[in-house]
C-alpha cells in the first residue's frame, strides 16, 4: 500500500475522533512534527506508531495498513478480518504479533513506565518489570513501543505534555502576571507524592539527555518553552508595572534554574526530616522574585 494512502487513513482517523493533530499526536505519546511530517508524506509511518493509532482510536490496524477493501468510515476492530492470504506481508506480520485486545493500551504503558523510572531509575526498569506493572506481555509492550529508548523518548515526552498542561490549567483564571507568575512557582514545588515522582524522573531524564541524542533533543525543546513561558509572564508583568524593567529572558533563566537547583535539594531530603523542604523551596522562590522582580 502506498505511503499517501496510509496517510490518508490516518488523517480520517484523526477526523473521526474529533480533535486537533497535536491532541492525537499527544495521545499517541510522539513528537508532533513527526506526526505531521508522516501525514505530509516526508516522513513514513513506523509499523510501531501505526499500532498506536489502532490502539488509540480502536480500528482495525490491518485497514490502516491496507488489507481491507472497503471504504467509508474505519472499521472496528472487532470487524471481521479478510483472510491471511489477502494481506499484505506487512500487514500479515502485524496483525500475527497483535497482542489481545485487553492489552497495555500506549498511554497506559508510558504512565506505567514514568513510574518505575520514578522508583528505580531508568536504567533499572526492564521491559518485563513494564510489562508486569500493566498486567500485560513484553511483547505487546514491544508491539508499541519497539524498544527502551522509544519508551524512554516516550515517558520524557509524556512528562513534558503533562506539565505543560498542568500549568496552563493552574493559571487559566488569572491575567495578573504577578499572580501568575507564583502560581506557576507552586505547581513547580514537589509537595505531593505525585509531584516528587514527577520531579525524579526528570532528574533521571537530565542524566540520559547526557548520553542520548533524542531525549536531549526533546530536553532542549522542553526547557526552551518552559524559559519562553516564564519569560513571557515577566514581560507582561513588567508592562504591568508589577515588575521591575528587567529582561524578562535573563530573569527567566536566573529563576527556572533556581527552582531546578532547589527541587534537587528538596527530593535529596526524606519528607519530614530535618533539610530543605517543599515549604523551604517555595519560600526561597518567592522571596527571590520579591527581591530581584516586585516592583517597589
Amino acid at each position: 500500500m502506498q505511503h499517501d494512502e496510509v496517510a490518508e487513513r490516518v488523517r480520517q482517523v484523526i477526523r473521526d475522533a474529533g480533535v486537533s493533530q497535536r491532541e492525537f499526536a499527544r495521545r499517541m505519546v510522539i513528537d508532533p512534527s513527526k506526526l505531521s511530517r508522516s501525514l505530509g508524506g516526508t516522513r513514513r509511518f513506523t509499523t510501531a506508531e501505526l499500532a498506536r493509532v489502532a490502539d488509540i482510536a480502536e480500528v482495525d490496524a490491518g485497514w490502516l495498513l491496507g488489507a481491507h477493501a472497503e471504504h467509508g468510515s474505519a472499521p472496528s476492530r472487532q470487524a471481521e478480518a479478510p483472510p491471511s492470504a489477502a494481506r499484505p506481508r506487512r500487514a500479515r506480520n502485524a496483525v500475527a504479533g497483535r497482542p489481545a485486545a485487553d492489552s497495555g493500551r500506549p498511554l497506559q504503558i508510558v504512565r506505567q513506565t514514568v513510574q518505575l523510572i520514578a522508583e528505580h531509575g531508568f536504567h533499572s526498569v526492564r521491559v518485563s518489570d513494564i510489562a508486569e506493572a500493566c498486567g500485560t506481555s513484553t511483547a505487546a509492550i514491544h508491539y508499541h513501543f519497539p524498544g527502551r529508548d522509544e519508551l524512554l523518548e516516550a515517558a520524557a515526552r509524556w512528562c513534558m505534555d503533562e506539565d505543560t498542561a498542568r500549568r496552563a490549567a493552574g493559571t487559566a483564571d488569572t491575567d495578573h502576571a504577578g499572580d501568575e507568575l507564583r502560581l506557576l512557582i507552586e505547581l513547580q514545588t514537589p509537595y505531593t507524592a505525585q509531584q516528587r515522582r514527577q520531579w525524579s524522573v526528570w532528574l533521571d531524564l537530565w542524566a540520559e539527555a547526557a548520553r542520548s541524542t533524542a531525549v536531549g533533543e526533546l530536553h532542549v525543546e522542553y526547557y526552551r518553552q518552559w524559559r519562553a513561558t516564564v519569560a513571557e509572564v515577566i514581560g507582561r508583568g513588567v508592562a504591568q508595572e508589577v515588575f521591575r524593567p528587567v529582561d524578562p529572558e535573563a530573569a527567566a533563566l536566573s529563576l527556572t534554574a533556581l527552582i531546578d537547583g532547589l527541587a534537587s535539594q528538596v527530593l535529596a531530603t526524606t519528607p519530614g526530616e530535618p533539610g530543605t523542604s517543599a515549604e523551604d523551596m517555595h519560600g526561597a522562590l518567592l522571596r527571590h522574585v520579591d527581591a530581584t522582580l516586585t516592583a517597589g
